[in-house]
């Protein structure tokens, strides 16, 4: 009898440990030295006090990572940070170092540790690629989560082209993309170039764990964080459940037609890769292929559109479009227009009045702003050759442009104010313009070659 209770009392005391050791975690920092990890990029020295990683920021050097030497595809990391209020940081996932980009740049998805006002802690940036692709201008509760100068729980779940961030329990981002698959976790003090101020600040991990398999069992439930997505001409689940539609499948002409024609334009336009692309004719507008519409018409509705301009070129996205008011003449469609434009090559930014034709602007009328960032007077534009997301949401008399997930423009239809702008702009000709209850969507044909894809709408 002794001797089973003893045995018992052995079970009792060892089973914990092995429960710990067979969940599947695994600790990525030993708690003693940096073994299993290398630094990249930047000097920022890296050290371990107390079972600790210490990042320590030094000026006059690039961003810095200290990188695990082995790769991840699918995982769920847990760790806990704590920023310097004066600095920067991020933690790298699934990133690649390799020297023929960039001469070994870092690049990837990070995961941001954002201690200023703007407070976009847990929204997702990447690194020397696309620049931000999830912020958290849409989600204030995200938002408030991190807390400054104090030790924060980061969980990360990187499983198939889902991303997801949460900051001491609540969700942050809500990525669906397909750019990277695998890579390294990196974790990064940011380059203080010579702000002596910021000098010997630090950032500091404890707890770094990572899961790579059994990992349903280990998932989150969805939180707030609206769902953003990025693959091609797809709709997740979710967004059925929500009820979007894609208005262009990415194969065919359907759904859509000539704004002017009772067809799609036999000419002018073409479907390549998953893209739908106005071509170059010289810069005319609507006089080669002509602009392009929506079968359909609608009237509140939530639309996204992504757009890739080549140099010096003009579009644009117009909505409420009643093609017959100006069917027998020459020009595009009207209605108001998302524009789309190089502002830095094309003399139409420099026309209008204080840069109501720039991109994101409520065509010649309202002048695009970053709205979404204090502190910030720039839009956040990705140039030539890449792609940028417009979203247009409109319910009742009001109208919202958002441009790479930042809110630029906002306005209601039919208000004096409104109606002033339009009596002071080319459109003052038509009566009532842009106030319709419902019109089509077109996509503008202005004689330059901008491709378009991602094309999807929901009714509100």
């Amino acid at each position: 009898m002794k001797n089973f209770i003893l045995l018992l009392m052995l079970i009792w005391f060892v089973s914990p440990s092995l429960s710990a050791q067979d969940d599947g975690w695994k600790n990525l920092f030993n708690g003693k030295n940096l073994k299993g990890w290398k630094q990249l990029n930047g000097q920022a020295e890296y050290k371990v006090e107390d079972g600790v990683i210490v990042g320590v920021s030094v000026p006059n050097t690039p961003n810095s990572f200290l990188s695990t030497k082995k790769d991840y595809q699918d995982f769920i990391l847990e760790l806990e940070v704590k920023v310097d209020p004066l600095l920067n940081s991020g933690i790298q996932i699934r990133s690649n170092s390799i020297p023929d980009y960039r001469n070994g740049s870092v690049h990837g998805y990070q995961v941001e540790l954002d201690p200023s006002n703007r407070a976009w802690s847990g929204g997702i940036y990447d690194e020397s690629r696309r620049g931000w692709i999830y912020n958290l201008a849409r989600n204030e509760e995200g938002s408030k989560a991190f807390k400054n100068g104090e030790w924060n729980k980061v969980h990360i779940e990187a499983i198939g082209n889902t991303i997801r961030t949460w900051i001491n329990g609540v969700q942050c981002a809500n990525l669906v993309d397909d750019l990277t698959s695998s890579g390294f976790i990196g974790l990064q003090v940011h380059g203080i170039g010579n702000d002596q101020k910021k000098v010997g600040k630090t950032v500091q991990w404890k707890n770094v764990r990572i899961k790579t398999e059994n990992l349903d069992e280990s998932r989150w439930e969805v939180g707030n964080a609206p769902e953003i997505n990025y693959v091609a001409n797809v709709l997740t689940e979710a967004e059925k459940k929500q009820g979007w539609k894609l208005l262009w499948d990415g194969k065919t002409t359907n759904g859509w037609r000539g704004s002017k024609l009772d067809h799609f334009p036999k000419g002018g336009w073409k479907i390549e890769n998953g893209e739908l692309s106005v071509l170059a004719s010289g810069g005319a507008e609507s006089e080669n292929g002509g602009d392009i519409i929506t079968t359909d018409v609608y009237s509140d509705f939530e639309l996204i559109v992504d757009f890739k301009i080549t140099e010096g070129a003009n579009s644009g996205i117009k909505y409420f479009v009643l093609p017959d008011l100006n069917k027998e003449q020459r020009g595009s469609s009207i209605g108001p227009e998302f524009q789309i434009l190089d502002d830095n090559k094309h003399p139409d930014a420099k026309k209008g009045v204080a840069g109501n034709r720039t991109l994101g602007s409520l065509y010649d009328l309202i002048t695009a702003a970053n709205l979404s960032e204090p502190n910030r007077t720039t839009k956040r534009v990705k140039g030539t050759g890449q792609w940028n997301r417009a979203r247009i949401v409109a319910k009742g008399s009001r109208v919202e442009h958002w441009l790479n997930n930042i809110k630029v423009v906002e306005y209601e239809r039919g208000t004096q104010m409104y109606r002033a702008l339009v009596a002071y702009s080319k459109y003052k000709v038509w009566p009532n313009f842009g106030e319709a209850k419902k019109g089509h969507i077109l996509l503008q044909d202005h004689g330059d070659r901008v491709s378009f894809r991602n094309i999807k709408i929901r009714e509100l």
